[in-house]
């Protein structure tokens, strides 16, 4: 199992959603988060009002999948979550060693 995280631009999460479930991929975690990093445009720059260091507003995706089902999700949120410009975003791919169930505390079977 890999996991999938995606910080992409809050404006472009609805695209990337829409694609992916098309594509059959509709277990996906959403998160607005805050962040920092070579913010290019200081017109849209702002001041959190919970930290005092961040400087934009960004979006996390998150899915856990099939290793075989990495290339493909990769492709989908590089495509519809890219503008171009700095700031676009990144996507970390990880190893997942096992999953459980809440309710059950059975391993999941991925």
């Amino acid at each position: 199992m890999k996991e999938i995280k995606a910080f992409v631009r809050p404006n472009k999460v609805n695209e990337i959603i829409h694609h992916l479930k098309d594509a059959g991929f509709e277990h996906i975690t959403i998160s607005d988060a805050e962040g920092t990093g070579k913010y290019e445009d200081e017109s849209k720059a702002f001041v959190s009002r919970k930290f005092s260091i961040t400087d934009s507003e960004i979006s996390k995706l998150e899915m856990v999948v099939r290793k075989k089902e990495v290339d493909t999700i990769v492709g989908i949120i590089s495509e519809y979550g890219k503008t171009d410009h700095p700031g676009d975003g990144i996507i970390y791919v990880s190893d997942v060693e096992k999953a459980f169930r809440v309710k059950t505390g059975l391993k999941n079977g991925f």
